[in-house]
């Protein structure tokens, strides 16, 4: 447990090591039931060691389908004999209390827009968020409408401010699995298997004590120094370092700032390699391919994995592409976020990683990044979702999306001859290029879906509309799509990616 600024309060911890510096010994601690980006280094003045509890080892407890249960976000793990024999101090998870200090409530989004830009005061602080945000799915007591299902829109106090009733939708080919209510998990509830070539591994039981400690305490990129959520597989000789120094252009590492600035005489890079596709104003999205650019690849997924705690990135990064966002001024093409995707995707997703670095976030790019990667989907003529499972932060940059688009959609229907507009769910998805089980998922997180007089109508309360229109006036970036300059390939009549 940890105590709060003025309050009586001590949060349950998990110490994962111990170290030893000039003869003091500090914790890195886990706090329970948080994100592991609030992990810290502590000292044991803020350690309530009267309440110690030691990991006792349960049996796992089996799923409805004979599997085992999911891992806990902070695993019992026992000490091995052959360490135990061989004197060796391995760290051991125990749980304590201890005393911390929380900042107030942020809303935040990472993949999208998460929280504030850390800086290295206030990194160290752990940023604990609320849980009366909802971020799961409100299902709403009516039957879930088929594709085609007829919907009315209908204000809740009862007088009709837009009915849409549904027509039956046209047909369109696409490889749609059953409807995910929550556009996250299996609806069978089997997790399936990790696959061999996507950004993906859905196994997380191989995770060690090693992989769950920040090893990098600082980097610094470009004119931003930026404080490590995760664990990143950078070289074991780099974590000892107080920074580690990145050139912004084309993401290689140096151990030193004299090392930087040596490879900044030799770097001619002033943009990511690759084709710039797209340019309003001072954004740019460039095009990078795994395997023509594979150095440039790798070093931006080393980057990534300190703020994405969800996906495991490979190091083969031949079977994707890369949208990399910039901001440009008179130094060069500065990166802001990215997204990859996977050149041929069984499975419909248009993302497997995205990320809005810290200094960029809570600035609209991330709603920019998921906009961009569905008005590829659009020129590509097909529907897409984002790669499962998605972290906290990233399903509520989605959800967000997701809730404009279709309102926006929805509220631009006209009524034609005094009668109700029709819409379809067929329709929603061709025009937004979301997956149907998206949009679904989307309407009764929304709670608009309700079953009235053998149809189905949407209902658009006066404060959704409200709502909607003060977020709209907020979101001042927008894809526009005469900038786009992007041809789709045929992967798959390619005998090499």
């Amino acid at each position: 447990m940890a105590e709060v600024d003025n309050e009586d309060e001590w949060p349950l911890a998990e110490i994962l090591s111990v170290k030893d510096i000039s003869g003091r010994k500090l914790f890195y601690v886990h706090y329970i039931d948080f994100n592991k980006r609030l992990d810290e280094w502590v000292t044991h003045e803020r350690l309530d060691l009267k309440k110690i509890q030691f990991p006792k080892k349960e049996a796992k407890t089996p799923t409805k389908n004979g599997l085992p249960g999911s891992r806990p976000g902070s695993p019992e793990r026992e000490v091995p004999a052959s360490a135990q024999a061989s004197g060796k101090t391995l760290p051991i998870p125990v749980q304590i209390t201890l005393r911390f200090n929380l900042p107030k409530e942020r809303e935040a989004i990472p993949g999208g827009e998460p929280d504030q830009p850390l800086s290295s005061s206030s990194c160290l602080q752990p940023n604990h968020r609320s849980t009366k945000r909802k971020v799961e799915v409100v299902s709403p007591a009516t039957p879930v409408p088929s594709e085609t299902a007829p919907a009315s829109v209908f204000p809740q106090n009862g007088s009709a401010r837009r009915a849409v009733a549904a027509q039956p939708g046209r047909k369109r080919k696409s490889n749609c699995l059953g409807t995910d209510e929550d556009s996250q998990d299996s609806s069978d509830g089997i997790p399936s298997a990790p696959r061999m070539t996507g950004s993906l591994v859905s196994d997380r039981s191989h995770d060690d004590i090693v992989t769950r400690m920040k090893n990098i305490e600082c980097i610094e990129l470009g004119r931003h120094r930026l404080k490590p959520w995760y664990f990143s597989p950078y070289p074991q000789e780099l974590t000892t370092l107080p920074v580690l120094y990145l050139c912004e252009f084309c993401l290689k590492y140096g151990r030193s700032l004299k090392c930087l600035q040596r490879h900044l005489t030799k770097c001619d890079l002033r943009h990511p390699p690759g084709n710039e596709i797209y340019r309003k104003g001072t954004i740019s999205f460039f095009e990078i391919d795994g395997r023509k650019n594979k150095s440039y690849s790798q070093n931006l997924c080393l980057l990534a994995k300190c703020f994405l705690d969800h996906k495991t990135l490979y190091y083969d990064t031949d079977p994707f592409l890369f949208y990399v966002m910039t901001e440009y001024d008179c130094k060069g093409f500065h990166i802001v976020g990215y997204f990859s995707k996977e050149k041929e995707s069984t499975e419909d997703y248009n993302v497997a990683c995205i990320l809005t670095l810290p200094p960029y976030q809570r600035r609209g790019y991330g709603k920019l990044l998921i906009e961009f990667s569905y008005e590829l989907s659009k020129v590509e003529g097909k529907t897409g979702t984002p790669e499962k499972p998605l972290s906290d932060l990233g399903l509520l940059s989605y959800r967000s999306y997701w809730s404009q688009t279709i309102l926006e959609i929805l509220m631009g229907l006209k009524s034609e001859s005094g009668e109700r507009p029709q819409i379809t769910i067929n329709e929603i998805s061709e025009i937004t290029s979301i997956k149907k089980e998206d949009v679904i998922s989307t309407l009764q997180y929304l709670n608009l879906i309700n079953y009235y007089k053998g149809q189905y109508i949407l209902t658009l309360s006066e404060d959704i509309v409200d709502g909607h229109e003060r977020a709209m006036l907020k979101r001042l970036l927008r894809i526009d799509s005469k900038c786009l300059h992007f041809t789709p390939k045929d992967w798959s009549k390619r005998g090499k990616w």
